[in-house]
């Protein structure tokens, strides 16, 4: 007479068929998530570049108004110039003149981001 743990005819997986797929799962996560973290930074990137084009055009608009571009962050961010920017940016203005104006984008998350934009060079740089 058979026990139970004598059948043939039992159903389940091996010790060694478990390893197999957890190891594919390992590989499977070793590819992925660097390549998420590098989606994710040039998400972060493009942020950081949106916000530059909107101060941008928010220097043009008050370049409109003033013959002259603005010196600071605040004065854009008025509804009357319409900068807006994403959650973490914070902008800074470097230098900013009658004929040119140049600032950098920085995400505050992540501070190894940065993004400048000089008038004068032609934009995002």
């Amino acid at each position: 007479m058979l026990t139970k743990l004598q059948k043939k005819d039992e159903k389940g997986f091996t010790l060694i068929e478990l390893m197999i797929v957890i190891a594919i799962i390992g590989i499977l996560a070793a590819i992925a998530i660097p390549q998420f973290a590098a989606y994710r930074q040039r998400a972060y990137v493009s942020a950081l570049e949106s916000d530059a084009h909107s101060f941008a055009n928010a220097q043009e608009a008050y370049y409109a108004d003033n013959d002259t571009y603005c010196s600071t962050t605040g004065t854009l961010m008025q509804a009357t110039y319409g900068a807006e920017l994403s959650n973490n940016t914070i902008p800074t203005i470097i230098g900013a003149n009658a004929v040119s104006f140049s600032m950098t984008m920085v995400d505050s998350l992540h501070g190894s981001l940065t993004v400048t934009y000089l008038s004068d060079q032609g934009g995002i740089q």
